[in-house]
């Protein structure tokens, strides 16, 4: 009885967008998780393949809850200084860390990642290989640190007109362009992967006034909601599945993008509902996220993989050994980053 009763209560709410914010970190660990389980090998051949490749959508609830904070980051100060101050004090020291180690290793050992000097000062710095040549080491954090650049200016030409909001729309034509036109595809496609996820970056972003104002979806969207998380996933899936290789990989980040929104909401839903210890780990998870993406790749999983472990001890190893170090690593840097405030 006290079961029915609950699902009716939670079938029966009006689905609160306001939950996004409250569970942000919570989400982020979800987020995380998802990145590592995308990151993790498997065959082609396997049946698991194309579900196992929906773990990139990560990726982009990363950005969409990246665009969320930054907006509620600019409205509590809109300050263009301290907002860059912040930006860069959250994510720099971290990823310059983390690259110099890296980066630095490979340089020494010539391992074909920095040609020179230079070339090793432009990976650390911006990682300009990147920009340049589409290497794809660690892409995430310089794509991301770009956005936080034009982020302040767009907010506020929102904040003037909510048509601008439609803006968001803008980088999937310039994908399709980019995709399609020699001249562009030629000399920018190497972006692609930083292309495609504007849109849902751009999104958070629009989105984040709503959370403010508590806005609601009536408990009849509920079906909806799921209609657009399942229908573009299965077909993301299939994609990934049965033509990975012979299509534009974009084509599935404009799939992730109704996976991500609907996906989200419902994941905040369900946190609502969860029990504290388990919103407890996955806020965990979050808290320290920038340094477990920056770890558990290259730093471990790749190591790890040429054991040819099964793929969930594997990953299971990962987590184990990636979560102590970018616990270690976190500490490093807010103990360095407080002598130097001082």
């Amino acid at each position: 009885m006290s079961c029915s009763r609950n699902r009716n209560g939670f079938t029966s709410h009006p689905v609160s967008i306001e939950l996004i914010s409250k569970y942000r970190t919570e989400l982020m660990g979800i987020a995380m998780l998802l990145v590592v389980l995308f990151h993790g090998y498997v065959p082609q051949t396997s049946w698991f393949y194309g579900l196992k490749r929906m773990g990139n959508v990560g990726v982009d609830i990363f950005l969409f809850l990246s665009g969320i904070g930054l907006w509620f980051s600019w409205h509590s100060r809109p300050n263009l200084k301290h907002f860059y101050k912040q930006r860069f004090l959250r994510v720099y020291p971290t990823w310059l860390l983390l690259a110099s180690c890296f980066y630095g290793f490979h340089f020494y050992h010539k391992s074909g990642f920095s040609k020179d000097v230079f070339d090793l000062l432009g990976d650390v710095i911006a990682h300009l290989d990147f920009w340049l040549h589409g290497e794809l080491t660690f892409w995430y954090i310089p794509a991301l640190m770009a956005l936080y650049l034009i982020s302040p200016f767009y907010i506020q030409l929102v904040n003037r007109n909510r048509l601008y909001t439609w803006l968001a729309i803008v980088p999937i034509v310039w994908c399709c362009a980019v995709a399609w036109i020699p001249f562009l595809h030629h000399t920018l496609w190497h972006l692609e992967i930083f292309w495609s996820r504007i849109s849902i970056f751009l999104i958070g972003i629009n989105m984040a006034p709503y959370i403010l104002q508590k806005k609601t979806f009536a408990p009849n969207t509920r079906p909806l909601l799921w209609i657009m998380f399942l229908f573009p996933l299965a077909i993301a899936c299939y994609l990934e599945q049965w033509e990975h290789g012979h299509y534009p990989l974009f084509i599935n980040r404009m799939l992730y993008i109704p996976i991500t929104i609907s996906g989200v909401l419902l994941a905040s839903e369900a946190l609502h509902h969860t029990n504290k210890v388990v919103k407890q780990c996955w806020a965990f998870l979050g808290s320290i996220s920038l340094e477990l993406y920056l770890l558990h790749l290259h730093f471990i999983l790749v190591p790890l993989q040429r054991h040819h472990l099964h793929y969930f001890v594997t990953l299971v190893l990962c987590l184990a050994i990636s979560i102590p170090l970018a616990m270690l690593v976190q500490r490093i840097v807010s103990f360095t980053l407080k002598h130097i405030n001082r």
